[in-house]
Parts: structure tokens; C-alpha cells; sequence
């Protein structure tokens, strides 16, 4: 068994999906498919996160249970796997009974090390983030992610984990795996982060006041902070505590997340795993932002981008291709209705158009009976390897493409259109060694491209097929 884990954050159910999070999980996908066709058996995990005040709050607004509003939000997030063709093979929601079950277990464990304890809690509070605040990380006073809302005040008793207990291992941890976050930098910002002094953190509520959430064990009159309960699911989805099976074999495993999302992952969960006597996780990748038109989307500016309305309009292909082309792996990227159309005009004319000109000058001249031809791919694979373990998508389709130009370079300086006429054996070979580069890029593709990859190896099999073209024009 060669096995791989690979799991998204899980978003916020208060609001449908937006194309932040169809960066993530198409990267995630990207990556899950990538190693599923090297033969590696795949686990990928993403879900809803479902409880804390935000959740309850937009429940009660709606005039809906909350139980009945997170499951209508999570049907939501559920579509994308059609929407954007994603290959997850767990869906998790945090309201799940089996996730509830986890979260009180690792509660206990971590209470039996000692790493629990009930405390007055007086801080200053950002219901968006559902994060504590202090007061050089505000902005006038609001928090600036979410400067629209109002920071709340909260003074009551609540249990704290004792998040300062694991500092020297948490810096341990990076310093003996320089490699536990990607990109470089962002393990530098979490060290600088934790090197600074660890506060201990909230992780209940007065359920009087805040009744959706995980019961805390013993003490029904407080129920579990929304970001110790959700980060369980990483490895509730996996069938913990059952530590045999399928949590045996997949864990630890690579989390992908946002980069508001470094200090939860890479060192609260971390801590957390340490105090539950479980191994921290394999590697934590952490990607920028979208912007749009260069603005932070917003609500209120009316930039919001809506990932089922870009496939509706451009196709689930050329949406993963924007996303994992033009957007940086490793910091923030723009996304503009512009850009998208040259980006599909990119794949109409430099792969789509390949396509069709070599399966129709084979199927012309040869009834598409091609001669096979062996290509050393090895260096290729080499650089397409390096590209994916550091999480450069960008450079992996780079290097799809550039195959793309080289073949399209043969067709135009060999001409086998023209040469058929005088040597028909050369324009024979001519067309068989192009058509196993495009073999090549149909299997290149299927981490980036799944469908067109399917359907370029479908037309190049042992027969070469024509077809519809594989991005057709669009009317503008």
C-alpha cells in the first residue's frame, strides 16, 4: 500500500462558495489526481465547518434551525465536485454525530494531559474570523479582515487550552522538519509567531449564550470553540479514534489552507495533535489570496466571483486551468473576466487547435493509422515531479506547455500537410512522433485538465479519432 492523504480546510458554511475556495480545492484536486496516477491510493478530504457564533447567528437571522441551515450551505459546497470535476473521496461536515464523538474524545485526551483548565476569559473578539484580537492586530479598532464588523467584547468563564505548554516543541518541530511548511517564507512567519510567545486560547463558550456546538465533555453548560472542534475533523474523517484501519494508514497528511489560516494549522492543530499524543500532520501548504481587478472581493464593492457562474460561462476546464496557471501558488493573484478569456483563448488556440489539426491531417492522409514512437519522457516527468512537491502549478502546466509549443512548432516547420505530397513516409513519421507528444500532454494534463485529458487519450489510442473542437468559440 502506497497511501496519500491530502485534505482542504473546511469553509465556513455562512455564505456560498466563492472562487478562494475553488482555488484551494482545485489545487488540492490537482494534487490528489497527480498522485493517484502514480499509483498511490488516495484519501481526499474536505467538508463544511458548521458550528460557532457566526453559523448560529446567520441560523437564527434566517429564522431556521441551525442543523436545518448548515446542511442546505453544505449541499452548496458539495456541488462543486461536479461544478469543478474534483475527485474528493470524503466530505465531512462538522455537525456530522461521528465528528461530534471525535472532538469530545480529543478533548478528553488533551484534559488527561493536563492542557485544559477553566479560566476568566476577557479578550477582544472578531465574529468573522472567530478569532481573538489584540490590540496591534486591529485596525481603528476593527479587525482588518473584516472591517465591516464590529469587535466584540466578551468577559466570561470559559476552558482554555494551554497553547504556551508547546512552544519549544512547536520550534522543534520546524526546526527539524525545514520542510513542514510550504512555501519557505510562510514557515519563517509562523516561527517568528510562536518564537514571540504563545498565549493560551479560548476553546469553549457559555452554551447559554452560544448553544451551537460540540457539549464539552462533563460540562454540558459550555460547548467547544468553533476552531478546536473543526480542526479535529482532519482526523475524524479518517475514523478517529479508531486508531487502526484507515487512520493508520492515511495519517499523518498534507493540509492545504489559505494563508489566514497558517497560525490554526500549522500551530494550534499541531500543538493540539502533540497534546493528544497523535503525530503532526506531513506538510502544510499554504496558498495567497484572489483578488479581483486587483481589489480584495467584497460584498460591497460587487466583485465577488461565483465559481459555478464562471464554469457556466467558460467551461469546468478553463476554470481550473485560470486558477492554477494564472493565479500563484505561493501569493496572492488576480482574477479578471479579461484574463479569463485570453486564458481560454489560450487553450482554444495553442492545445485545442494542436489537437484538432494533427487528428485531422492523421485521419486525411493515413485514416488515422500512425506509427507508434518511443519519446524519453524522463526528464520531463523529472521536472513535472519537481514542480508538484513544491507546489508549483503554475511551473507543472509550464511544462505541459511547453511541449504544446514544441509540437505546434513541429506541425508549422515540418508541414507534413506539404510533405505527404513528395514523401509520404516522412510526413508519416512526422505525424506519429507529434501525435505521442500529444499523448504525452493528454496524460501530463489529467492532474490540471482531467475531462480534455480524457478526451485527448481517447482520440489518440491506437486509432487517431477526430472530434468536436475541444474549447469551441465563444460568443462574446
Amino acid at each position: 500500500m502506497n497511501p496519500y492523504y491530502i485534505t482542504t480546510t473546511l469553509p465556513y458554511v455562512n455564505a456560498k462558495p466563492h472562487i478562494g475556495f475553488a482555488l484551494e480545492i482545485v489545487q488540492a484536486d490537482a494534487l490528489a489526481r497527480y498522485y493517484r496516477g502514480k499509483g498511490m491510493e488516495v484519501v481526499f478530504n474536505t467538508g463544511t465547518d458548521e458550528h460557532g457564533q457566526k453559523i448560529y447567528e446567520k441560523a437564527v437571522a434566517e429564522g431556521k434551525e441551525p442543523k436545518a441551515y448548515v446542511d442546505e450551505y453544505a449541499s452548496k459546497f458539495d456541488a462543486l465536485k461536479h461544478a469543478l470535476n474534483l475527485s474528493y473521496t470524503n466530505f465531512i461536515q462538522t455537525s456530522d454525530p461521528a465528528h461530534e464523538l471525535a472532538a469530545q474524545e480529543f478533548w478528553k485526551r488533551c484534559d488527561a494531559k493536563g492542557d485544559i483548565e477553566k479560566r476568566q476569559y476577557q479578550v477582544k473578539y472578531c465574529v468573522g474570523c472567530e478569532l481573538e484580537k489584540t490590540d496591534s492586530e486591529l485596525v481603528d479598532g476593527h479587525c482588518p479582515v473584516h472591517p465591516n464588523l464590529t469587535i466584540e467584547l466578551i468577559d466570561e468563564e470559559n476552558y482554555f487550552f494551554k497553547f504556551s505548554n508547546y512552544q519549544q516543541a512547536l520550534l522543534d518541530l520546524y526546526q527539524e522538519r525545514p520542510d513542514f511548511v510550504a512555501p519557505p517564507h510562510r514557515l519563517n512567519e509562523i516561527r517568528t509567531f510562536v518564537e514571540s510567545g504563545l498565549n493560551d486560547f479560548s476553546i469553549s463558550r457559555v452554551a447559554s449564550k452560544m448553544p451551537w456546538g460540540v457539549p464539552v465533555p462533563g460540562d454540558e453548560s459550555q460547548v467547544m470553540y468553533v476552531w478546536f472542534d473543526a480542526l479535529v475533523n482532519y482526523i475524524s474523517t479518517l475514523g478517529w479514534p479508531n486508531e487502526t484501519g484507515v487512520f493508520k494508514d492515511f495519517w499523518p497528511g498534507v493540509q492545504v489552507a489559505g494563508k489566514d489560516n497558517l497560525r490554526q494549522q500549522s500551530a494550534m492543530w499541531q500543538a493540539m495533535l502533540m497534546s493528544a499524543n497523535l503525530p503532526p500532520s506531513k506538510q502544510i501548504f499554504i496558498h495567497g489570496f484572489i483578488t479581483s481587478g486587483g481589489q480584495k472581493m467584497s460584498k460591497s464593492l460587487g466583485n465577488v466571483v461565483d465559481p459555478f457562474e464562471m464554469v457556466e460561462e467558460f467551461g469546468t476546464d478553463a476554470l481550473r486551468y485560470y486558477l492554477l496557471r494564472e493565479i500563484p501558488s505561493h501569493e496572492d493573484g488576480d482574477f479578471s473576466l479579461p484574463r479569463m478569456e485570453e486564458r481560454f483563448a489560450e487553450l482554444a488556440n495553442r492545445l485545442g487547435n494542436l489537437v484538432s489539426r494533427v487528428g485531422a491531417m492523421s485521419q486525411k492522409y493515413f485514416e488515422g493509422k500512425l506509427d507508434p514512437v518511443n519519446i524519453d519522457w524522463s526528464t520531463r516527468e523529472e521536472a513535472l515531479d519537481t514542480a508538484i512537491k513544491h507546489y508549483d502549478f503554475k511551473g507543472y502546466v509550464d511544462e505541459v506547455f511547453a511541449v504544446v509549443d514544441e509540437a505546434n512548432e513541429a506541425v508549422d516547420k515540418k508541414a507534413p500537410f506539404k510533405l505527404v505530397k513528395t514523401d509520404e513516409a516522412g510526413a508519416k513519421a512526422v505525424l506519429s512522433s507529434i501525435a505521442e507528444q500529444i499523448r504525452f500532454i493528454g496524460r501530463a494534463l489529467a492532474p490540471v485538465l482531467p475531462q480534455t485529458s480524457d478526451e485527448i487519450l481517447r482520440r489518440y489510442g491506437t486509432m487517431i479519432e477526430t472530434g468536436e473542437p475541444l474549447f469551441p468559440r465563444r460568443d462574446t
